[in-house]
C-alpha cells in the first residue's frame, strides 16, 4: 500500500509539472525573450491565462481522439448531438473522442492508486474502462435533455414577446432580432438559437429554411410544431401574431396537462415503496409478537 501511495505521488508530481510547462510555455518564452532583448513584458489578465490554458488542454485532448477509429456517419451523429447540447466549435468532436480515451485511463489509474485493483484486477479494470468509455455519452445525453427542457419551458415566453413585437409594427425578422436581444440573459439557449436564425437569414438563406434548421438543431417537438406553423402561416398568408399566440396558449395548456399527469401517476408510483418498505414493517410489528408467542407455546408442548 505504501508503494502504491509513493507511486501515485510521483506520477501526480510529474503530471503537474508537465501541465505547468504545457500551459505556461508561452508566458515563459515571452519572459525569456524580454530578458534577452531588454523589453518590458505587459502583464496579462487572469482571464487570458485561463483561456490559453483551456486551449492548450483542448489541444492535448484532441491528440488522444485519433486513437479511436470512427466513421463519417458516426462523427456526424456525434456532431449533431454536440450541437443539440450547445457545443458548436470545430474541435468539439475531437475533444469528445479524446475524453472517451482519457477518462478510462484516468479511472484505471485511480483504481491502481486507491488499491481497488488488488481485490480483482480484471473485473476492476474492465469496469473502469467500460464506465470511462460510456461516461462522456451519458454526460452528453444529460446535457442535451437539460438544454431541451430549458428550451421547452422558455418557448411560451419567447412567443409572447414575439407577438408583442409583431403587434407593435415590427416584421417577423425584426421581432426575432429584438426578442433575441431582450431574452439574452433570461433565456440564453433560445436567444442563441434565434441569433443563429437571424445570421442565417442575413447570409441569404430563406426564412423557412432558417427556422427548419433551428428545429433540427434543438431536436425539440414543440420547436418543430412552431416551425411548421410558421411555414404554413407564411405560405397561406394568415396572421403570424395570431398563430404565435395560439401556439403559446397551446404550449401552456400542454404544460398544465403534463403536471396533472405527473400528479396522477404518483398514486401508482407510491405502491412500490408501500409494498417494499412500509408493509413489511407493519407485518413485523403486528405479527411479530404473535409469532413469538406461538413459537414459545410449541416449545412447551414439545417438552
Amino acid at each position: 500500500m505504501g508503494f502504491a501511495i509513493f507511486t501515485f505521488c510521483v506520477v501526480f508530481l510529474l503530471i503537474a509539472s508537465g501541465g505547468l510547462l504545457l500551459f505556461y510555455r508561452e508566458a515563459m518564452i515571452e519572459r525569456i525573450s524580454a530578458a534577452i532583448t531588454g523589453q518590458s513584458v505587459q502583464k496579462k489578465s487572469l482571464l487570458d491565462t485561463l483561456h490559453r490554458s483551456g486551449a492548450s488542454l483542448g489541444g492535448v485532448v484532441e491528440r488522444f481522439e485519433r486513437i479511436l477509429p470512427r466513421s463519417q456517419a458516426e462523427s456526424s451523429v456525434v456532431q449533431q448531438r454536440l450541437i443539440r447540447a450547445g457545443f458548436r466549435s470545430d474541435s468539439a468532436v475531437k475533444i469528445f473522442y479524446g475524453t472517451k480515451v482519457l477518462v478510462p485511463l484516468f479511472l484505471c489509474f485511480l483504481a491502481l492508486a486507491s488499491g481497488l485493483a488488488d481485490q480483482g484486477a480484471f473485473f476492476v479494470y474492465a469496469t473502469a474502462l467500460g464506465l470511462g468509455f460510456l461516461a462522456p455519452d451519458f454526460w452528453l445525453g444529460r446535457k442535451i435533455s437539460t438544454r431541451q427542457k430549458k428550451i421547452r419551458l422558455g418557448l411560451p415566453d419567447v412567443l409572447d414577446l414575439l407577438v408583442i413585437c409583431i403587434e407593435a409594427g415590427l416584421s417577423l425578422d425584426q421581432a426575432t432580432v429584438r426578442t433575441a436581444e431582450e431574452l439574452s440573459t433570461v433565456q440564453p439557449e433560445l436567444s442563441d438559437e434565434l441569433n443563429i436564425v437571424v445570421l442565417e437569414q442575413r447570409a441569404g438563406r430563406p426564412r423557412s429554411d432558417a427556422w427548419k434548421h433551428m428545429a433540427e438543431r434543438t431536436g425539440e417537438d414543440s420547436v418543430r410544431s412552431l416551425v411548421s406553423m410558421l411555414v404554413q402561416s407564411e405560405q397561406f398568408g394568415t396572421s403570424i401574431a395570431r398563430t404565435l399566440r395560439v401556439h403559446s396558449d397551446t404550449l401552456r395548456t400542454q404544460r398544465v396537462q403534463q403536471v396533472e399527469e405527473m400528479a396522477a401517476k404518483t398514486t401508482i408510483k407510491l405502491l412500490f415503496p408501500l409494498v417494499l418498505f412500509i408493509f413489511p414493517s407493519l407485518f413485523l410489528v403486528t405479527l411479530g409478537p404473535a409469532v413469538i408467542l406461538m413459537s414459545e407455546s410449541f416449545k412447551t408442548l414439545n417438552h
